[in-house]
C-alpha cells in the first residue's frame, strides 16, 4: 500500500457479515484506493464465530473486490489505522441510534488520532433493518436468513446455532 494512496478502514466484528456490511464495503471501495476491512477481536465481546471464521467469511465475501484487503484488528482501531497508513475510518449508519454511538466513537478517535477522519455512509434503504444480532437470533431460531447474508455464511450460521 503506497503512502500516496487514499486508504480507509472499515472495522467491525462481522459476526456474521451481512448484506448491509457488503453494501458499505462496495461503496467504500469505490471511494478509496484501498479499503481495509478490519475484523475486530474484542475479548470482552462474545461472538458466535471465532476470529478465524469471521476473517474467512469476510475474505471470501469480498474476494471479487481487488482493492479491498481483510485484516484482523487486536487493540485500538486508531493504532491499527496508523499501522495501515490510513487517512480515514469508514462507518455505516442505519438508524438514529447508530448515529449517537458512532458520533461518540468518532469524537474519541479524533482525540486519539486528530489526523484520522471518520466518514459516514448511510445504509442503503433495503438494508437499514439488518443487524448481525438479529441475523443470529433468526438463524438460531430456525428462521430463513438468506435475504440478509451472503450465501457463504449460511451453512456456518446453521451449524453454529446447533
Amino acid at each position: 500500500m503506497s503512502n500516496s494512496a487514499r486508504i480507509a478502514i472499515y472495522a467491525g466484528s462481522f459476526d456474521p457479515i451481512t448484506l448491509g456490511h457488503l453494501d458499505i464495503i462496495k461503496r467504500g471501495a469505490a471511494l478509496f484506493d484501498t479499503l481495509v476491512v478490519g475484523v475486530a477481536v474484542n475479548r470482552s465481546k462474545k461472538t458466535l464465530f471465532s476470529a478465524e471464521q469471521r476473517l474467512d467469511h469476510v475474505t471470501r465475501a469480498v474476494a471479487d473486490l481487488p482493492n479491498v484487503h481483510v485484516r484482523r484488528i487486536d487493540g485500538l482501531l486508531v493504532q491499527f489505522a496508523k499501522s495501515m497508513g490510513a487517512q480515514a475510518l469508514l462507518r455505516g449508519l442505519r438508524v438514529m441510534t447508530d448515529f449517537e454511538y458512532e458520533f461518540q466513537m468518532a469524537a474519541m478517535n479524533r482525540q486519539l488520532a486528530p489526523s484520522l477522519e471518520t466518514l459516514f455512509l448511510t445504509a442503503e434503504e433495503s438494508t437499514t433493518f439488518i443487524s448481525s444480532s438479529m441475523i443470529k437470533e433468526i438463524a438460531c431460531n430456525g428462521g430463513d436468513v438468506t435475504p440478509f447474508v451472503p450465501a457463504l455464511v449460511i451453512d456456518d450460521l446453521r451449524a453454529a446455532c446447533v
